[in-house]
């Protein structure tokens, strides 16, 4: 077999696509998918003071592991938000990036 027919192959289109209506409970699936990104958010808001001020602490107190591990933990928690408010943003991104290739 030649080299351009398996490529040929490995091009097949099956002609799928997403369809926004196809499931029952979609709208239900969205509601609990939107209610646990917004217990993310809050879950991150928390764990962004609780970082911030284990950084105080361990800044104040000469507590130099303290101090390194409250930076993370606020790096990590500002990176955790950024993810969770743009998730649709990407995903939509994405997802029309992906529809290009053909």
């Amino acid at each position: 077999m030649i080299l351009a027919d398996k490529a040929i192959q490995l091009a097949y289109d099956p002609g799928i696509s997403p369809n926004s209506g196809g499931l029952p409970g979609l709208p239900v699936l969205k509601q609990v998918i939107g209610s646990i990104n917004l217990f993310g958010i809050i879950a991150v808001v928390g764990a962004l003071a609780v970082s911030a001020g284990v950084w105080a602490w361990g800044h104040h107190s000469g507590g130099h592991q303290a101090e390194a591990n409250g930076k993370k933990g606020v790096l990590v928690s500002a990176g955790a938000a950024l993810l969770l408010g743009a998730a649709n943003g990407v995903v939509a991104f994405f997802s029309t990036l992906g529809t290009q290739v053909h």
